[in-house]
């Protein structure tokens, strides 16, 4: 819908139109004006994440997630918060594999306060040897309650990557490693932040209620001013071609019961074969319909509980599955019968039934999210971040929707392969089986 561009000047854009500008400085600007309900969506993504740590200095990227929140040149310590939600509004950030990201979802009066805000941490954030060691302490202390001292946590954020991956990029947690943390220098992080956290390396959206012209004229206010950096170096995402399978036994002291995991890695986002294997994952694990929770909870009644997803990532991404196995039955068995489930997409078409039941779920989880600001605002800086195409934000779904039988089959055998598993048996500490 509509062009990705805008002149400095715009013409006010149809509703659901996408225009595109960059400032002078790099900055790339999206908007999409949307006027269902009167409020307004920014959100700003920067081009970094734990991928572009390097060994030894894991964690920056979320530490810089906690930094954001403590002050800029106008701004107090913790006050962006509360200027959010004295407006009646609500924000946060994340950090991802791939990207950061902080956003507010404010009244439509309240636009000019979220892109100030936004604008003077991207200028002037407080990056003070005080604020790094005091958001150090509270990475660590989150470290400790999500990852060292939480049930299956260690394989969740850390081992199932550590194990799938052989470039470093990928294979190391977004939280970073608690050597890390401690040796951290004040130094190596202010020299992070001035690498990656520069317009140039970000994109701005604007999604809600709002007139272009006056969006724009506020976003040049406030963000044309800061200065560029250089553009950051490259990452090498590629990995080697798996050959055999590889295992991890694991023996987790928090643990109730016995778990098994077992991953494959997949191409990037956007590879045509990624739509197959994500409604692949749909027939397989989601919702009480689907063929693993039939096989596993209703019918052996062998797992207490299980999941499964697809992590799709600017490079290779997880095709994971993971179940905890009820008292009485063997980790060997879980697995075989995951094997024959596996088997099954690999040597027999789907269904048309099954298939269009699974796209029509995901075209209604795609207007789901096209009816909310704040989805909408983040889907058009993650297709402007990794396809530099905002306009996907409508076009994708048919690539899900063009999906065959046989495209999910051929998908299934070119990456579920045996010799592509990687496998984490979980054990309670001290105990070897069921």
């Amino acid at each position: 819908m509509g062009k990705t561009s805008a002149p400095k000047h715009p013409r006010e854009p149809k509703e659901g139109e996408i225009l595109r500008t960059q400032l002078q400085n790099g900055l790339t600007v999206v908007l999409l004006r949307s006027t269902v309900s009167p409020i307004v969506a920014v959100d700003v993504w920067y081009n970094v994440g734990s991928r572009n740590e390097t060994p030894g200095k894991s964690g920056f990227a979320h530490l810089f997630e906690h930094m954001m929140f403590q002050g800029s040149e106008n701004v107090g310590k913790t006050e962006h918060m509360t200027l959010v939600s004295d407006v009646g509004g609500w924000m946060n950030g994340s950090t991802g594999k791939d990207r950061t990201n902080y956003f507010e979802v404010v009244p439509a009066n309240q636009l000019r306060l979220a892109l100030w805000l936004e604008a003077d941490r991207m200028r002037s954030l407080a990056v003070t040897e005080e604020n790094f060691e005091n958001q150090r302490d509270t990475v660590k202390e989150e470290r400790r309650m999500r990852v060292d001292n939480a049930p299956y946590a260690a394989v969740f954020y850390e081992l199932i990557d550590e194990l799938s991956y052989e470039n470093w990029a990928y294979r190391h947690s977004v939280i970073g490693s608690m050597e890390d943390l401690d040796n951290a220098r004040f130094e190596d992080v202010k020299k992070f932040h001035e690498t990656y956290y520069k317009p140039n390396n970000a994109v701005l959206s604007i999604v809600g209620d709002f007139q272009a012209a006056q969006a724009l004229a506020m976003v040049r206010e406030y963000f044309e001013s800061i200065p560029a950096g250089e553009l950051p170096p490259p990452v090498d995402l590629n990995e080697p071609e798996q050959g055999e399978e590889k295992r991890l036994r694991w023996e987790d002291k928090f643990a109730p019961m016995p778990a098994y995991t077992c991953v494959y890695l997949i191409p990037p986002h956007g590879h045509k074969d990624t739509y197959a294997l994500e409604i692949a994952e749909k027939i397989l694990f989601d919702g009480e319909s689907s063929r693993c929770y039939h096989r596993f909870v209703e019918q052996d009644q062998s797992l207490l509980h299980l999941h499964g997803g697809v992590d799709s990532r600017m490079g290779p991404g997880l095709f994971s599955f993971f179940g905890q196995i009820k008292p009485g039955y063997e980790m060997a068995q879980i697995e075989e019968t995951y094997r024959e489930e596996i088997g099954k997409l690999q040597n027999e078409l789907i269904s048309e039934r099954e298939l269009q039941k699974v796209k029509n779920q995901l075209k209604a989880d795609s207007v789901a999210k096209l009816s909310q600001v704040f989805h909408k605002a983040d889907l058009l800086c993650f297709y402007t971040t990794f396809f530099n195409d905002p306009e996907l934000l409508y076009r994708e779904i048919d690539a899900y929707l063009s999906v065959t039988p046989e495209d999910v089959r051929e998908a299934a055998q070119r990456y579920l392969a045996p010799q592509k598993r990687n496998v984490i048996e979980i054990y309670p500490a001290g105990k070897n089986s069921v």
